[in-house]
């Protein structure tokens, strides 16, 4: 089945990264999975030994675009108490700037959309910090890159927990509102599936709320157990959800990037063998969602909440007759 508006394919570049390995090597080997033509570089430590007009001929030469670019504040000891929501106003401007600094590399590349995931925002204790002040210090410095350069997209990937026990921006109505408070068109979301599971979604619903407020600037596709961030396989744990997933997105007409964010890497796994194995789940489920869009046996029975229904119909379209 051919799928409409059938969005490429990119990858998390560091699963493919081995002991010595460069950002080109990363690169590469990625190439050589067939079917993925897009990666994430990962500002700045990926851009430590190249320029980027070099990053450019490097995904050139492997037959990948860039699909856009992702902050990484952890790299940087100086911001485990926090990089927009830190104490101290210094280390919130380095924060700050560095992004800023991301998004010139971005317009430089002819990127889009710089991915904000602020894992070091957040609080591990009762009386830790000003819950205020750190939601002021966030939307703060979420306004200024948001207002650096206006043509560029800022998404943000919301994650409840992990490393601090609690983030700033855990979920996705958390996430609307700060969306709703600045009030910038080039702001919206990432979707990330495990991180939706992690935070008790129901992924599709999640899509739905994101469309209703804002725009989906991203789709992180991976699995697991809703305990952690896994990144297994997309569709090795929650097909059934994935395939909601695609359905839903395909009624909102999202037709930007996949991007698989698994870890082969946590478990020895070869991240070539792993990248195919997401690409052929993938395609089957989307497959299956796309033959699901305008069935009026399942339009009737979500009409109607007949789970029963619904239920038999997705699974002939998994399982067959």
């Amino acid at each position: 089945m051919t799928i409409p508006n059938r969005p490429r394919y990119a990858t998390r570049l560091n699963a493919f990264k081995r002991k010595g390995d460069t950002v080109a090597d990363m690169i590469t080997r990625a190439g050589e999975v067939g079917g993925l033509n897009a990666a994430d570089l990962n500002f700045p430590d990926h851009f430590d030994h190249h320029t980027p007009e070099e990053l450019t001929g490097i995904l050139q030469d492997s037959n990948m675009a860039l699909n856009g670019l992702a902050m990484r504040y952890y790299t940087d000891p100086g911001f485990k108490l926090g990089a927009f929501t830190h104490p101290d106003a210094t280390v919130r401007r380095a924060a700050i700037d560095i992004t800023k600094q991301g998004l010139d590399a971005l317009a430089q590349m002819g990127g889009q959309v710089m991915t904000i995931w602020l894992g070091q925002d957040g609080f591990d204790y009762s009386f830790q910090g000003d819950y205020n002040r750190m939601w002021d210090d966030t939307l703060s410095g979420l306004a200024e890159i948001c207002d650096h350069n206006p043509a560029l997209d800022i998404s943000i990937e919301y994650k409840p927990n992990e490393p601090r026990s609690w983030s700033v921006l855990p979920d996705m109505a958390t996430t609307l509102h700060a969306i709703r408070d600045l009030n910038r068109p080039n702001l919206g979301v990432t979707l990330d599936f495990c991180h939706m599971l992690f935070a008790g979604e129901m992924p599709a619903k999640s899509a739905t709320l994101a469309a209703r407020h804002c725009r989906i600037m991203g789709v992180h596709l991976n699995d697991g157990y809703a305990k952690r961030d896994d990144g297994l396989i997309a569709g090795t744990v929650h097909p059934i959800q994935t395939v909601e997933l695609f359905w839903t997105l395909d009624r909102i007409g999202y037709d930007g990037v996949i991007y698989f964010d698994t870890f082969p890497d946590h478990g020895g796994m070869d991240p070539v063998q792993e990248s195919r194995a997401n690409l052929a789940l993938t395609e089957r489920l989307r497959a299956v969602a796309a033959s699901l869009k305008d069935d009026p046996t399942l339009t009737a029975a979500m009409a109607k909440q007949d789970a029963a229904t619904a239920t038999r119909l997705i699974a002939r379209a998994l399982y067959g007759a």
